[in-house]
């Protein structure tokens, strides 16, 4: 019996974005033009990890993650648990409200076009984040970033895109209660009460909030900002005048690089990876170096060799 053959691409798309005209006109303007791309759709949690296993199982070369931060993380979290050899090739198809690690790669943000992309562009090894059983190829943010990001009504996201979250963080600021948190990284420690940290990968999260700025994917580091607690208004011009530097070891602000890193508090601490919420007490962060394969434009800041 002749086996059928594999389809070039198939498409792991949010079922909230599955009857949205553009992205099915987008889909058939990639056939109309040659590509054998078929579509897979979500219904609830859990989908994307078991369509990424049946891709790998039918041979897909290339699959393409269509949806927001969410969606990426969960088709990476399938390709992770995949031996290296079997993982196919990643596409970015952007849909969702904030789309922070599309933001950062540079991708067009109108579905034919990163669509277009996603299936047809040199794909680069990129390093992608360990955090216990959880992963991440963007960012994980904890503290105040992270209670912002998953309180923001979804409405509002829909209405306000990125804005959102800098209106929900104004409201939120001064009701903040800070978690005291040690980190440790190499032969370095630090104990503080934390307003915010970020442990980067990619450089924005939070809607279009620029936390990483230095940050490469295929480097082996991850990029750490550690933002202390402000108690008055003087000291919280002083972090903002901080977060525009950016300094190594500044009064609230300071910044780590580093392969790897761990986290202990005495409270459950929020997190956020790629849009995915976590409360955790204790965790350790490592990189696995070039672990996947990402369609992405040659010239890409967020490459090694570019900047």
């Amino acid at each position: 019996m002749v086996q059928p053959e594999a389809p070039q691409a198939r498409l792991i798309l949010n079922g909230k974005s599955a009857q949205i005209p553009d992205v099915r006109d987008a889909v058939q303007a990639m056939r109309d033009q040659g590509h054998s791309l078929d579509v897979r759709v979500t219904w609830e949690a859990g989908d994307a990890l078991r369509l990424v296993h049946e891709a790998a199982e039918a041979g897909v070369s290339r699959l393409v993650a269509g949806g927001g931060d969410g969606t990426v993380n969960e088709v990476v979290a399938g390709l992770m648990a995949l031996e290296a050899p079997r993982r196919p090739m990643l596409g970015i198809l952007p849909l969702g409200s904030a789309n922070d690690f599309a933001n950062g790669l540079g991708l067009p943000l109108e579905p034919e076009p990163a669509l277009s992309l996603a299936l047809t562009s040199r794909c680069h090894g990129v390093d992608v984040a360990r955090l216990g059983e959880d992963c991440f190829i963007n960012m994980a943010t904890g503290g105040f970033g992270a209670e912002v990001t998953t309180s923001t009504p979804l409405a509002l996201k829909r209405l306000l895109g990125g804005g959102a979250y800098s209106l929900m963080g104004m409201l939120k600021a001064w009701h903040y209660q800070p978690y005291r948190g040690r980190l440790e990284w190499a032969d370095e420690s630090l104990e503080t009460p934390l307003f915010l940290l970020a442990i980067g990968n990619g450089r924005q999260a939070g809607g279009g909030q620029c936390l990483a700025p230095g940050a490469k994917l295929d480097d082996g580091l991850l990029d750490v900002l550690v933002v202390r607690h402000f108690a008055s208004l003087s000291e919280m011009r002083q972090l903002l005048q901080e977060i525009e530097q950016l300094p190594r070891d500044g009064e609230f602000v300071r910044t780590i690089r580093t392969p790897g890193l761990t986290f202990t508090s005495r409270d459950a601490f929020p997190l956020n990876l790629d849009g995915e919420p976590r409360h955790l007490r204790r965790f350790e962060v490592t990189l696995e170096p070039r672990a996947v394969k990402l369609a992405m434009p040659d010239g890409s800041d967020l490459l090694a060799g570019s900047g």
